[in-house]
């Protein structure tokens, strides 16, 4: 069967706090399609309400998205337009979304991802560690995996980046201690993009002894510094970057010698 061309599922970002910190086309999409998909339709009924948005809500979350794809699918097959939205920030990242995108590209249908707000960045951005190579973990497993996961990361040298909840940041933080070490440095934002915003940059120690001694409320978004490399390695570096140099430079000697020998 031909697939219509108007039929779309739109990915669009939302406020990960400021109802402000959302984009104009974002506006226009949710205004246009035929239905917006939402985490929670109470959260994104807020949004709407303040921008006047009139457009039909259907709930979509992780307890009912398998039942619900192939339904969404027969829309599509329709020609309709779709939106999916989360609570907060970019769908599919740490939220639902990621098995109906699969679905919809298997499907042969258009995927368009609106750019716009999302938590991981503005944390990341304002911790001071470097942003050239990073890795972005979300929510660590809360059980299993969990011990492995963190051994293995104890070991990455890029800058690392995690979401965390208010009733285990305090959990999370102490086994940062124990796996990375107590000296390692850190940057805690919450409530990012609210009238409380803060975000605290220390070692994790001091980080973890804060929370102990302060209630902990709201996301948690944490960046970690990536561990350290050493002397050695980075000696070793060095000498592998000179030799290629010379190889490279042995390469341009050969060709220029071919030069003198062609003329």
């Amino acid at each position: 069967m031909k697939q219509s061309e108007d039929a779309i599922l739109y990915l669009v970002p939302t406020p990960i706090g400021n109802l402000e910190d959302i984009t104009l086309r974002s506006l226009r999409i949710l205004k246009e399609v035929n239905i917006i998909l939402a985490e929670d339709t109470r959260t994104t009924g807020v949004l709407l309400k303040h921008y006047d948005i009139k457009t039909p809500l259907q709930s979509y979350h992780i307890f009912n998205e398998h039942q619900t794809i192939h339904k969404i699918i027969e829309r599509l097959t329709k020609g309709e337009k779709i939106a999916l939205v989360s609570d907060a920030g970019t769908p599919a990242i740490s939220d639902p979304g990621f098995l109906l995108v699969r679905e919809v590209l298997k499907n042969k249908y258009q995927v368009e991802c609106l750019p716009g707000a999302t938590a991981f960045v503005p944390a990341l951005v304002k911790s001071g560690f470097p942003t050239d190579k990073f890795i972005f973990e979300g929510f660590l497993p809360v059980k299993k995996g969990r011990k492995t996961r963190l051994e293995i990361l104890a070991q990455e040298h890029r800058t690392i980046v995690f979401y965390e909840s208010p009733h285990r940041i305090i959990k999370t933080l102490n086994e940062f201690c124990i796996y990375f070490g107590e000296q390692r440095q850190a940057s805690v934002s919450r409530e990012l993009t609210k009238f409380f915003e803060q975000t605290i940059n220390d070692n994790l120690i001091n980080l973890h002894q804060y929370f102990e001694k302060n209630n902990p409320k709201g996301e948690f978004v944490i960046v970690v510094e990536g561990k350290e490399i050493d002397k050695k390695s980075k000696k070793n570096k060095s000498k592998y970057d000179e030799n290629n140099d010379i190889e490279e430079d042995s390469d341009d000697d050969d060709n220029n010698n071919n030069e003198d020998e062609n003329e």
